[in-house]
Order: C-alpha cells, then sequence, then structure tokens
C-alpha cells in the first residue's frame, strides 16, 4: 500500500481518549483536569514495560549519535505553569517542536543531551498544524535530513526525545495507518504509530532506519498509540513564509 491510499485508510477509533504529549488532556467536551506541577528536575521517571527498545533503536550506532545531539530538552515557562516538550534541529539556528509546547510561553529554556543550554532569540507557531520553530543565538550541534516522502504503513519508525523531562529516550515502532488528525480537522491526514510517548516527547522527531525525519510526535493515544504530524506537512510549513506566525510574549 502506498502513503498516498494509506490516506484515505480508517480514520482514528471514535471514543480513544488523546494525550497531547506535553501533559495536556483533550477530550470531547468533558471537564479537563487540572495539569500536574512540574516534574523535579532530579526526578528521572521510570520507564514503561517494554517503552525502550535498544541503545539505538533502528538506528545504526552513528545514526543514533546525530539523533541524541540533534534532540533538545525544551522547558516552556509560562504566566502559569512550565511545560516540558522536545524538539530538534532542522538547521544550525533553528529547532521545530509542537505549538502546544511553546503556546502562551514568557520564556522557552533549551537544553543539549550533555547539559549545555542554548539562548532562544524568537519563536513562531503554525495555524495549521501543532508544529513550532524556535530560533537559537548559537549553533546547535547536528541536524537530520528530512525524508524526501512520507513513510508506508509498516515502515519501522524511532522515535527520539525527553519524555517527562528526564533523561534522552528512544522507543521503536511502527506506522499503523494513515488516518484524520483526531485534534485540528485542518491539518488533514496524520501517522498512527505504535512507538511509545509519554508527556514530554511532545516535538520529538521520529526517524526511519536511515536517520531521516518521517515525521513529529504530537499527540498519544488512551490505547498507546503515538500521533505524528507527517513530514510532508511539516516541508510545505517550510517552505511557506506565511507557514509560522512570530508568537507574542503575553504579559503576565
Amino acid at each position: 500500500m502506498t502513503p498516498a491510499d494509506a490516506r484515505r485508510g480508517p480514520r482514528a477509533p471514535r471514543g480513544v481518549l488523546l494525550v497531547l504529549a506535553a501533559g495536556f488532556l483533550v477530550g470531547g467536551c468533558g471537564v479537563v483536569p487540572d495539569a500536574p506541577g512540574p516534574m523535579p528536575d532530579s526526578v528521572v521517571p521510570s520507564e514503561p514495560a517494554g517503552a525502550v527498545a535498544g541503545p539505538d533503536g533502528h538506528l545504526s550506532p552513528d545514526g543514533f549519535d546525530a539523533a541524541q545531539r540533534m534532540a533538545v530538552r525544551i522547558r516552556n515557562v509560562s504566566c502559569a505553569d512550565v511545560v516540558r516538550g522536545t524538539g530538534f534541529a532542522i538547521d544550525e539556528r533553528t529547532l521545530i517542536t509542537n505549538k502546544h509546547v511553546v503556546d502562551g510561553t514568557t520564556e522557552i529554556q533549551l537544553s543539549t543531551y550533555d547539559g549545555r543550554d542554548v539562548s532562544v532569540t524568537n519563536s513562531g507557531a503554525s495555524s495549521l498544524a501543532d508544529l513550532a520553530v524556535v530560533r537559537t543565538a548559537e549553533d546547535l550541534d547536528a541536524f537530520p535530513e528530512l525524508a524526501p516522502t512520507d513513510p508506508a504503513p509498516g515502515d519501522p519508525v524511532t522515535v527520539v526525545g525527553y519524555p517527562n523531562g528526564g533523561r534522552l529516550t528512544v522507543t521503536d515502532g511502527t506506522v499503523l495507518e494513515y488516518g484524520s488528525d483526531p485534534l485540528n480537522a485542518n491539518l488533514g491526514q496524520v501517522l498512527l504509530t505504535d512507538a511509545p510517548v509519554e508527556p514530554g516527547s511532545s516535538g520529538s522527531a521520529a526517524l526511519d532506519s536511515e536517520g531521516r525525519v518521517i515525521g513529529v510526535v504530537y499527540a498519544k493515544s488512551s490505547t498507546g498509540h503515538s500521533y505524528l504530524v507527517p513530514v510532508s506537512t511539516l516541508r510545505d510549513l517550510l517552505a511557506d513564509d506565511a507557514g509560522f506566525v512570530p508568537q507574542e510574549v503575553p504579559a503576565c
């Protein structure tokens, strides 16, 4: 089955609770519970059974080395909360993450896998998809290639990110299908995978076996599946001068 065929496949199942992977709950018209407090920096949460596939997932050792150097831990300090997420470099001074990771920010704090802090110059968010760009004041260590096409169902996927704001984690899975975005009707088709993600994984790069970006993690379902914005959507937004609108710092 080709990606084009798969995009006409089944929609996401009804009745499945989705969790934005930065820790916000999303559900129909129900009451949204209060977000939990920030995770202490001294705590490294235990991993769910089977969540970590191995030291480098589907990637070669060189591919994993590049992946960990391009993945960045994000802390969004807003007027009312601290949100943790992940981003990844696409060039020397540009990161991709989720819009909901940087929404309402008064300060974006970035740190690399080896503990280096990176200063931010500005950020912009998309009105179409749950994506955002963050510009840095210093060069980033590495950045991956964007895959030329979206993956097909059955293709392997590796997610590299910072779940719960803890240590860098690699999880493996498979692209299951294309379906309608359950959170944003404007986005169209998204990828459903069985690669495990947790709160804090929002904005993580999903990579193919060659280390190329095939999508961006933005949510998980109550059944443990992860949702990705496909790389074709990311490419389209990056090619559009109006794809990302500069964010204004709110007055607290």
